[in-house]
């Protein structure tokens, strides 16, 4: 009876301390050993954190414990209970099934004959071995002291290595908008793991990429661009909605100031370059007291990471500047056939969606789309005499005709753009024909390159629904059975399946733009 009132008198309940808590699982099968390791240990505190104690019985229940708590920093272990070597076969469950390398096991053992300290040490990956008797408070306070040093050591090491992969994975295509979010995260994770802080951190800017902030951004407005901790997934969300509102003071602060603002166990850093300012960093949990080291390595943080945004935009610029140059030089030559309007537009729209339909992995399926405006840009090179004429072209007018194709290559082959090349691939291919009959190399089946068989029935497909100087409009139904006849002569079996299929998005795009004679 004493020892169940002595049990039942233990509070369960764990007092949570704002700053978290070390999670300790007790497994023995004695309840006096529950109370008394709680007592010796009420008062204890590392880091700012106290320790929130799990109570397991048996080996079983202590499975069930440990497959719940993946965070729990230390396991106190009885060997003895239900049989002679639970409490071992616990030790190898958590190393070998639960893979869980960072959990320190302490071994707490009343029958050491039952198990040999030089034996378990051996062939069982614990970390410390102890006889209950030899277990004092004192000892208990030192051993659990050293056990959670060595965890919190562990487990900075692995944050940095995890920060320290997304940062090299990211490195390999940093100016795409997914990996800049990846760089940063990376980042984060590191700058997190050696302040020995928690996980909580966030970098807020006015816009999703590169946003620039200026003295007169509202902090209320400002959104989050990447986040760890309790942050993750909240891309695009305004600060307002994330943070409680005294912490947004502190934002306020550190944008009028242009400076770090240190606070409790939190910061908010201004980062900017030498060319431009433009976000904020917060970064929650910090150590009761920041080293000169720490506070430096903010600073730096704070003064680099506008730099890969600014590289990330540059990159974002360069790149726009490419395909808008693609679509102008595309357009000029529409105009010149006097078929204004949106043909090159309409094109590249059919074209990635008849690329993603077919399969093609999305970077491929943006380059086709990119690329397709300059399938007709060959025809530069054409009399307008010929390029206009309103009626079908005969003999020698048609052969100049087919030389557009060639022309198109030979302006665009010699490029080390990949948008260009793509280009020059969708110029020379685009009036091959699935049967061999088409120009100007008469390829045959695979033979034309993917691009240049999406690309000619796109081109097709838009040319029949509108008006040219030599024709009418066709209708839907006219277009459908003509392109239905064509395949496997003119056109990919496969490709006019999924054309096919997808008819009614892709007459979506028609309307959406729309020629100006449609309006």
């Amino acid at each position: 009876m004493a020892n169940d009132f002595l049990f039942a008198e233990e509070p369960e309940e764990v007092v949570h301390v704002s700053r978290g808590s070390w999670k300790v699982l007790i497994v023995d099968d004695e309840p006096e050993v529950h109370a008394v390791t709680k007592l010796a240990l009420s008062d204890f505190s590392f880091q700012g954190k106290h320790l929130e104690f799990i109570s397991a019985y048996s080996g079983r229940e202590a499975r069930e414990m440990l497959a719940k708590h993946t965070d729990a920093a230390i396991v106190l272990l009885d060997v003895v209970m239900e049989t002679d070597d639970a409490g071992l076969l616990v030790a190898r469950y958590i190393r070998e099934e639960l893979h869980n390398h960072y959990v320190r096991i302490i071994l707490r053992t009343g029958q050491p004959g039952q198990a040999p300290e030089r034996q378990v040490i051996v062939n069982y990956d614990i970390n410390d071995y102890k006889s209950k008797t030899e277990l004092t408070a004192q000892k208990l306070f030192t051993v659990v002291m050293s056990s959670l040093r060595s965890y919190r050591d562990i487990l900075a090491i692995d944050h940095s290595r995890q920060g320290l992969e997304k940062i090299i994975t990211a490195s390999a295509d940093l100016f795409s908008a997914h990996s800049m979010e990846q760089f940063i995260d990376g980042v984060l994770q590191q700058l997190t793991s050696i302040l020995g802080c928690n996980d909580n951190a966030l970098l807020v800017t006015s816009s999703l990429v590169a946003g620039n902030i200026n003295e007169d951004a509202d902090p209320e407005r400002l959104v989050v661009f990447a986040g760890l901790g309790q942050f993750e997934h909240q891309e695009g969300k305004q600060i307002s909605d994330v943070l409680e509102p005294p912490l947004l003071d502190a934002f306020h602060q550190a944008l009028n100031s242009r400076s770090i603002v240190y606070r409790d166990n939190y910061l908010v850093a201004y980062c900017t370059s030498k060319f431009t300012s433009g976000s904020l960093l917060y970064v929650s949990g910090l150590p009761n007291q920041m080293t000169d080291t720490q506070k430096r390595l903010i600073e730096l943080f704070s003064q680099n990471v506008q730099i890969a945004y600014e590289n990330v935009q540059l990159q974002s610029e360069i790149e726009d500047t490419q395909r808008e140059i693609v679509y102008r030089l595309s357009e000029a030559v529409e105009h010149r056939s006097i078929e204004t309007g949106n043909h090159v537009k309409r094109v590249a729209f059919i074209c990635y969606d008849l690329a993603k339909a077919y399969g093609l992995p999305e970077e491929e399926a943006e380059k086709l789309m990119f690329a397709s405006p300059l399938h007709d840009v060959g025809k530069v090179g054409i009399p307008d005499g010929i390029l206009n004429k309103p009626m079908k072209l005969h003999g020698q007018e048609w052969e100049v005709m087919k030389t557009h194709a060639s022309i198109g290559y030979e302006i665009l082959k010699n490029s080390k753009r990949t948008i260009i090349q793509a280009g020059a691939i969708i110029a020379q291919d685009h009036h091959e024909k699935w049967d061999g009959s088409g120009y100007p190399n008469g390829k045959k089946g695979e033979d034309i390159h993917i691009y240049g068989r999406i690309a000619a029935l796109a081109d097709v497909y838009d040319a029949l629904r509108h008006r040219r100087c030599y024709k009418s409009a066709w209708t839907l139904e006219q277009v459908m059975e003509k392109i239905s006849s064509e395949s496997g002569k003119h056109f990919d079996p496969k490709l006019v399946e999924i054309f096919k299929s997808r008819v009614d998005k892709l007459e979506a795009i028609l309307q959406k733009y729309p020629d100006d004679e449609d309006r």
